[in-house]
């Protein structure tokens, strides 16, 4: 690693670079001994697989008919990407109270690697998990895509980004709490109502007027509708701009929010990290 900050862009931005994929290992090789957070990350979704698919799933029956259960995966699949800003949020928690944020400002590291490192090993997770989701909505739920190869890649590649974006999120939120246990109450507590506040699970058509305006504004809504649409599963009405255009929308948040919160999770890593 180089001891001095390179002079040039072209050297400063390679210097980032190599920096970025150095704390991305260290987070892969923390995994190795923490083997039951990764379990955790791989049953949660063929519980929450069975419990909707074959529990709520008998009662429930969708306005335009078709199978429930490939309406369901696409929306189990967002929840787990949205919900991958928990566990961003309490690993930066957690790195911050126990110092390790104020020894890598000691080390000549790029600022911005420290963040970015981790978001990639954080964003590979999410690759595991949509591949196991997806295995187990094969065998467990009988979900199937009915698209083509390459708009059924295009549904996990936007699912992916919204999942990245979603861990910018949470490492920003992490770095204004003491420790992981108030991290994972300051993210959970709001974000898991919010994937129910979706289309995820439900369709809206059943929703009041006021609550299916939020609904179908809510990010999570159009996340799913475009992942729905790209693999070819059912969907419910769209009554809303953000509904009618799922795919240009899903893309327009994500992006929204990594322009957003990454600068600011930087900024503030910067101030955090200082006192």
């Amino acid at each position: 690693m180089t001891l001095e900050p390179p002079a040039t862009r072209a050297q400063r931005l390679r210097w980032a670079l190599s920096d970025t994929f150095v704390i991305a290992g260290r987070s892969y090789s923390q995994l190795r001994t923490q083997p039951g957070q990764i379990a955790a990350e791989l049953v949660a979704p063929v519980i929450m697989t069975i419990l909707f698919g074959y529990v709520f799933g008998s009662a429930i029956s969708l306005p335009g008919g078709g199978d429930y259960r490939n309406y369901l995966m696409p929306g189990i699949f967002m929840q787990v990407m949205a919900l991958s800003a928990v566990a961003a949020a309490t690993s930066v928690a957690e790195d911050m109270a126990r110092g390790i944020i104020d020894r890598f400002r000691a080390q000549p590291i790029a600022r911005a690697a420290v963040l970015a490192g981790r978001s990639v090993a954080d964003m590979s997770k999410d690759w595991l998990s949509l591949a196991t989701m997806s295995v187990c909505g094969l065998l467990i739920a009988g979900w199937r895509p009915h698209s083509t190869p390459l708009e059924t890649l295009a549904g996990f590649a936007l699912l992916a980004l919204f999942g990245y974006a979603m861990i910018w999120l949470g490492t920003y939120i992490g770095l204004f709490v003491k420790n992981g246990a108030q991290a994972d109450a300051a993210t959970f507590g709001w974000l898991f109502p919010m994937t129910f506040l979706a289309n995820a699970f439900v369709p809206l058509e059943g929703l009041p007027g006021w609550l299916r305006a939020i609904a179908d504004w809510n990010p999570m809504s159009a996340v799913v509708s475009a992942a729905r649409e790209l693999f070819g599963n059912p969907g419910s009405a769209a009554a809303s701009w953000p509904l009618q255009h799922p795919v240009t929308a899903s893309l327009c948040w994500s992006l929204l929010i990594i322009a957003v919160f990454a600068p600011l999770a930087v900024r503030r890593y910067r101030t955090a990290a200082s006192r």
